[in-house]
């Protein structure tokens, strides 16, 4: 049988020879978390005021049916409760949905809070790994430098 090669110390060594400071991607990552976890909090508390809107919904458009389906002495009082429960669902249907939009708006406008507020957070991130960068690189120049000169 053919016996595998095991590349894992080679590949160790190689990027052993290539050192990468990966504080950055670590930085990165942590934000990147950070803002999935405020973004999925902004959608599970909508999810939540979503579910709530729809059961108060629902709750209200059946004690209408109840309303609707009691007994009636005359004939025209049937339709004056099907005139009335339409009516009734019709600005149920009017304020729920009202809700449901306040529920998107408040949605939204944390959504666009967040992403600027990590715009700035990354560009600050940026800006320190390039100085840090920069001084690292000034740091070598100058070994290079002393080096060479003696």
């Amino acid at each position: 049988m053919a016996k595998t090669t095991d590349y894992t110390k080679a590949f160790q060594d190689m990027f052993a020879n290539f050192p990468v400071d990966t504080s950055s991607f670590t930085e990165a990552f942590k934000s990147q978390s950070a803002l999935g976890e405020k973004l999925s909090k902004v959608a599970l508390e909508a999810a939540e005021r979503s579910t709530d809107i729809s059961a108060r919904w629902a709750k209200d458009s059946i004690a209408r049916v109840g309303e609707l389906a009691a007994s009636k002495q005359e004939p025209a009082e049937y339709t004056k409760a099907v005139t009335d429960f339409a009516s009734a669902s019709a600005e149920l249907a009017a304020e729920h949905l009202a809700a449901f939009a306040e529920v998107a708006k408040k949605v939204q406008m944390d959504t666009v809070d967040l992403m600027l507020s990590s715009g700035k957070d990354f560009a600050a991130d940026a800006q320190k790994a390039a100085e840090k960068a920069t001084k690292e690189a000034q740091s070598a120049v100058k070994k290079a430098t002393a080096a060479a000169s003696k």
